[in-house]
């Protein structure tokens, strides 16, 4: 296409046409939070989730978590903890609401708090798939793939596992996969809570791999890990060790029942979100009894399952709704809060776009601090899709770009330009346009606005065709981060010394 000129003589545009440049690394909830529930309602669920606590009790397995709970007045019957909601009132005193997520990259930090927009890639998924490939058990060549896709796009603020490197020994799979994000990328950190071994070792290895000392290890949380509770009121061994290693290091516990309503949680949207706010209390409670202060994030998972199939359904109507409660019972507790996205779907299709996106909406009408699974989830998280990947986020720029409120002011409000224009004429060559059509609009990642002949003489593509050159091209010409320069080395002599010691073996 030709370059426009302006009429009348003018410079051509070309001569200073600016680029347009968007910052996705720091984001704002650009509206208002919506509700579903009244603030009567919202004080009932909280009430009624009290209750659940106090008179039916939490089964926590590992003993060191109830002794914790017990010493600090939690009443303890074998292994169901009853928890009085003076703790949680002391809990909720002590969590903290806004913690800094420092990242190997200053420019990468982030403040999780009330009003933050953060996304996560899609994680925990055992295999991955894409068109060139198809689909294949996740291995540590593909989990390196899925962090170079992480760290191709800003609006992809903290890493997480997508592909479990299933080649590697689970004694010895943190080694490889804290090495893996440390010399890939240079964002906020994931690790699993599997064992207190392996998180504290993953620890290490942060120090270790980016030269911290003590002093700046305890600046702020350099890794996060997710703890899921085993909807109803189950918390299982390594979650709750997870909870109580996470605090005593400082790091970010994100505690998320995964309730279903009508299998592991009641069928009603208040019911789960009742059972969902006592699970997370309980986790909280255990986090600031273990270590006050200690950075601890509420969460919920919550949506509903097929009644035909009991599968896991996504970016349902019930998934919306309990997301906007949950971001009400967030609210009236006053912390930072995550919720999810994802698709039930198989396949990058329609039904996987509109899972996503509903739940991308459902985040964002419910101003939820951090959104996981906003990038390639598949099958309910048994596979991260490339193509998926990069679809979503074309989805998550369009969500940022929200973030940037237009302006008002007399020179956007254009009437010189209104003026310019004769009555059935075109703005294409008024000055108001010549001197903003280069920055005015956002340019699509993978979407083709092309008309369909063109469409149609260029290959007549999909969106999961395209997106497939994409990632290609993300891969091919990925470069390391500056910060991944000396990071293998430093931590050569530890994982040798540690591997040859047989690693750490998950908690079962």
């Amino acid at each position: 296409m030709d370059t426009p000129r302006r009429t009348g003589g003018r410079r051509r545009a070309s001569e200073t046409t600016p680029k347009r440049v968007m910052n996705y690394r720091q984001l704002r909830h650009p509206f208002t939070p919506q509700a579903v529930f009244s603030a009567d309602e919202v004080a009932a669920l909280h009430e009624t989730a009290l209750r659940v606590l106090e008179d039916l009790g939490m089964k926590i397995l590992l003993p060191e978590a109830r002794d914790i709970l017990k010493a600090a007045g939690a009443r303890v019957h074998d292994e169901m903890v009853y928890i009085g909601r003076d703790l949680v009132a002391a809990a909720l005193d002590t969590a903290p609401r806004s913690i800094r997520l420092r990242a190997a990259n200053p420019l990468r930090e982030q403040i999780y708090e009330e009003g933050a927009l953060l996304f996560t890639p899609g994680s925990g998924c055992p295999n991955v798939t894409d068109l060139e490939r198809g689909r294949r058990p996740g291995s540590l060549a593909s989990y390196h793939e899925t962090l170079k896709l992480h760290q191709s796009y800003d609006v992809i603020h903290i890493l997480g596992p997508s592909a479990e490197p299933q080649d590697v020994a689970p004694p010895l799979r943190h080694y490889a996969m804290m090495q893996a994000q440390m010399t890939l990328c240079d964002k906020p950190m994931f690790i699993y809570a599997r064992g207190r071994g392996q998180i504290e070792q993953s620890l290490e290895m942060i120090r270790l791999g980016l030269a911290l000392s003590e002093d700046n290890f305890n600046t702020g949380v350099w890794a996060i890990t997710v703890i899921n509770s085993n909807s109803p009121r189950v918390l299982d061994n390594p979650m709750a060790q997870g909870l109580i290693d996470f605090a005593r290091a400082g790091q970010m516990s994100v505690i998320t029942p995964f309730c279903l309503a009508g299998a592991m949680a009641p069928v009603t949207v208040a019911g789960a979100l009742t059972l969902q706010h006592a699970e997370a209390l309980a986790g909280i409670v255990l986090v600031q009894m273990t270590k006050a202060g200690a950075p601890i994030s509420y969460g919920g998972f919550s949506s509903n399952v097929d009644m035909k199939s009991g599968a896991p359904a996504f970016g349902t109507p019930e998934h919306v709704k309990m997301q906007i409660g949950a971001g009400q019972l967030a609210r009236h507790i006053g912390l930072p809060w995550r919720s999810a996205a994802g698709s039930a779907s198989n396949c990058a299709d329609m039904q996987a776009a509109t899972e996503n996106g509903m739940g991308l909406w459902g985040g964002l009408m419910a101003n939820a601090t951090m959104n996981i699974h906003a990038a390639g989830w598949l099958e309910g998280g048994l596979s991260f899709g490339y193509e998926k990947f990069i679809n979503d986020v074309e989805a998550l720029q369009t969500i940022a770009e929200l973030c940037v409120k237009p302006s008002g002011a007399t020179a956007e409000i254009g009437f010189d330009a209104i003026a310019e224009v004769a009555p059935s004429g075109h703005f294409f060559a008024a000055a108001h346009t010549m001197d903003r059509y280069s920055t005015a609009f956002y340019a699509p990642l993978v979407a083709d606005l092309a008309n369909f002949g063109t469409w149609e003489a260029a290959g007549a593509q999909s969106s999961a065709q395209r997106a497939t050159a994409i990632w290609q091209a993300n891969l091919r010409d990925f470069q390391p981060p500056a910060t991944a320069e000396g990071v293998a080395d430093r931590l050569a002599g530890y994982i040798a010394a540690k591997t040859a010691a047989g690693g750490a073996p998950p908690l079962e």
